[in-house]
């Protein structure tokens, strides 16, 4: 409740700056003192109202496996090179998508692996009619299927690879959905994940985004 009305008090200094500006009384003589203050709340608080309503609608993505700033669940942890996962990409579910899109796309990146970091995974063209992807999506063909495509990953693998970096600290994995402004139409299957990002950013409308960990 308080975060729905945190931008009350500005929109109050406003209102009252507004007024002061109109030159309106205080009081009147007629008796409507009351009235006009009543009206003068009612615009105030519609306003913070508009504001708690335009934060409840913020594009977003959430999963049922994964929660933000936890571990990765070994289900979607690489299978190889030490690592002993599943390798199965995430089931991710987007909400409130800007008016105007036209297709959506996926990447998942380890922000704290060497160098310039590490690809995981990188979708695009996904429709607009989709609002999730299950659980192994990229394995079983549901991209395919659906119109996407994927990227080669930085284990040299077109499609998915899941987390598995070298024993010590955790590394963090940001996974970003982005609603698109269109089809991309100068990408190809198993181009490389940068090639792929690069395209993404120039026709995105709007991103959501989560951060997982994972330790060896």
């Amino acid at each position: 409740m308080r975060s729905r009305f945190a931008a009350l008090p500005s929109l109050l200094r406003e209102g009252l700056a507004a007024r002061r500006r109109a030159r309106v009384p205080v009081t009147r003589p007629d008796g409507s003192a009351m009235l006009h203050k009543l009206k003068w709340c009612l615009i105030l608080i519609a306003g913070a109202t508009h504001q708690a309503v335009w934060a409840q609608t913020t594009f977003s993505v959430d999963s049922p496996a994964l929660q933000a700033n936890a571990s990765m669940p070994l289900a979607q942890v690489f299978k190889g090179g030490g690592c002993v996962g599943e390798n199965r990409s995430p089931e991710l579910h987007w909400h409130n998508p800007p008016i105007g899109t036209k297709s959506y796309a996926i990447t998942i990146f380890d922000i704290d692996a060497p160098g310039p970091g590490w690809w995981h995974w990188a979708v695009t063209n996904l429709p607009a009619t989709l609002d999730h992807v299950p659980e192994d999506a990229s394995a079983s063909g549901f991209i395919r299927q659906a119109g996407g495509l994927e990227a080669r990953n930085d284990y040299g693998d077109d499609g998915y690879g899941g987390p598995c970096p070298p024993p010590g600290k955790p590394h963090r994995y940001l996974i970003t959905v982005y609603a698109l402004s269109g089809l991309d139409v100068h990408l190809a299957p198993g181009r490389p994940a940068p090639m792929y990002d690069h395209e993404i950013r120039l026709g995105a409308l709007a991103q959501a985004q989560m951060t997982v960990t994972y330790q060896r």
